[in-house]
């Protein structure tokens, strides 16, 4: 079966093959993306950026790339931290009716709840304005509905002047947690998480609801539900949970060839290996590089470290093995959760709604374009793809 379409799009023609029908869209160019993009061998990029390059900078120098697409002067900069932080003060009512929803189930649902309930008390109707002050709101939306889930009881008062993240961790106030670790691990877990191109699920879910108009809040709520799957943000607490599990099969002094012999069996019995592929990528995701140079610098005797090194060289060889498989490398799920872990915030349940507030950030820049900035300010058409009529039963 061969399906033909000419677009008018730089006289390009489009061929569709029925392989290619129900396949999630893969490879499709749809859209632009004036935040991100994802390089199959040089990895993600902010704004043109190397996010490896960007990795240890201030949260508010980087949102601001991706707000604005440039790099801010020192003055630029400063005043953008400023208005964050005026912005940053959420209403007391969101904070009430966070605290009054249920804490049974993930907390991926509170955080689609919360949104939705900031929505109702903060929207103003304006992408722009709602973007950036969910943008300064996130965190302490994120700790009050962790605290409260956790039952830890109420947040420490916000302290906007400390810095984005160094607020978060405040507000946070992990019990047992030491501050100046968990404020270095959150943010380079946030840097790394902002964004990634604009055809990943949770984002292509939040701008094709946006389309129909449907408000800032509304939007990244669709987009978080979208996060929240095993195939997408709940992989972080999926690849931790595995790593634990082969800590355990080959103890702490396990070697490479313990930790390959126990792959060999998992895929023998047809179960997964978690933190390993891409969709996009042929190397081992940059964001991963960084965290596993950083976890193995700063914590190198910790047991989980130690499974997660043992993990990135025996994974690839092992799944390198298999001709099927085009990226056998370690994605950012495959350090991420351990990064958190050792510096002191070993709650894997909440590695997802982490994920979210950081990805807030990425998504509503995009609905801004998408809403108020594409096609000379028109805005993108309502997402209609076209799906073809196939019967389900043979006829007899």
């Amino acid at each position: 079966m061969m399906l033909t379409k000419s677009e008018p799009m730089s006289e390009v023609l489009f061929e569709i093959t029925k392989d290619q029908l129900e396949s999630g869209l893969r490879g499709f160019p749809i859209g632009y993306c004036v935040t991100s993009s994802v390089d199959p061998n040089k990895g993600l990029h902010y704004a043109g950026k190397p996010v490896d390059q960007l990795a240890f900078r201030q949260p508010e120098e980087v949102i601001f790339l991706l707000y604005y697409g440039k790099e801010g002067s020192q003055s630029e900069v400063e005043a953008f931290k400023k208005d964050l932080q005026k912005r940053s003060r959420l209403a007391p009512e969101v904070a009430q009716h966070i605290k009054l929803l249920p804490r049974q189930g993930h907390p991926m649902k509170l955080l689609s709840s919360a949104l939705l309930i900031a929505g109702m008390f903060e929207n103003k109707n304006d992408y722009r304005e709602d973007c950036l002050n969910l943008i300064a709101r996130i965190p302490e939306i994120v700790a009050v509905l962790i605290r409260h889930h956790a039952g830890w009881g109420d947040i420490q008062p916000s302290q906007p002047e400390l810095g984005y993240i160094e607020n978060f961790t405040h507000m946070l106030n992990v019990p047992n947690g030491n501050t100046q670790e968990l404020n270095a691990a959150f943010k380079l877990f946030n840097v790394l998480h902002y964004d990634h191109g604009g055809g990943n699920l949770s984002t292509f879910v939040g701008k094709a609801v946006a389309s129909g108009l449907e408000d800032m809040y509304g939007s990244l709520t669709a987009a978080m539900c979208a996060l929240a799957g095993p195939r997408h943000g709940k992989a972080n607490q999926d690849s931790l949970q595995f790593v634990k599990e082969i800590l355990q099969a080959v103890g702490e002094n396990g070697t490479e060839e313990n930790v390959e012999q126990v792959i060999r069996k998992l895929l023998g019995d047809n179960k997964l290996v978690f933190g390993f592929g891409h969709a996009v990528l042929r190397v081992e995701d940059p964001r991963a590089t960084v965290l596993y140079k950083y976890v193995q610098e700063k914590y190198p005797g910790h047991p989980l470290v130690k499974i997660t090194k043992l993990l990135r060289t025996a994974g690839p060889k092992v799944l390198k093995e298999n001709p099927k498989i085009s990226d056998p490398y370690p994605n950012v799920d495959a350090i991420s959760g351990t990064l958190l872990s050792v510096a002191g915030f070993p709650y894997p349940e909440y590695f997802t709604v982490l994920f979210g507030m950081a990805r807030v950030v990425g998504i509503g820049i995009q609905i801004v374009y998408e809403r108020v900035e594409a096609r000379d300010g028109k805005g993108t058409p309502i997402v209609r793809p076209k799906y073809l009529f196939k019967e389900r039963y043979k006829k007899s």
